[in-house]
């Protein structure tokens, strides 16, 4: 595989996004840079890092990341991380939802009721109504 097939294979976050989120969170580290000088799930992270996480195998999965992130949490340190979510995942946070870890949830079989075998974690995402001061008395 040539050096220009192996750099397809990564996308790097467009400069006027990362600098939109930088004059926010103020990043200090980088731990999935590119060009690769080392492995971010092997050294210590900084206090305000900036993670677009690899998707192939060999250089550590999203999930890897995401643990290091929980992990690097604990001792004080802060993380933003970029992940794919489905478009109405977006559209859920964009109006506000509140999101709910609801663990592996074991699903019914309609007709036998027996549970899923191989459950997918599952979240939940509370949307509350909001007050319409246009709306008519409902009884």
């Amino acid at each position: 595989m040539s050096q220009q097939e192996i750099v397809k294979r990564y996308w790097l976050t467009p400069p006027e996004l990362y600098a939109k989120l930088d004059s926010e969170f103020h990043f200090d580290f980088d731990p999935c840079q590119y060009p690769k000088t080392f492995n971010g799930l092997e050294i210590p992270w900084g206090k305000m890092n900036y993670v677009n996480p690899p998707f192939r195998s060999k250089d550590g999965s999203p999930t890897s990341f995401v643990r290091k992130a929980i992990a690097e949490s604990l001792i004080g340190n802060s993380t933003f991380l970029t992940l794919p979510a489905q478009s109405y995942v977006n559209l859920l946070l964009e109006a506000g939802a509140e999101l709910r870890s609801l663990g592996r949830v074991k699903w019914l079989e309609v007709e036998s009721k027996e549970p899923m075998k191989s459950p997918s974690p599952i979240t939940g995402f509370y949307l509350k109504g909001k007050p319409n001061d246009n709306m008519e008395n409902r009884e």
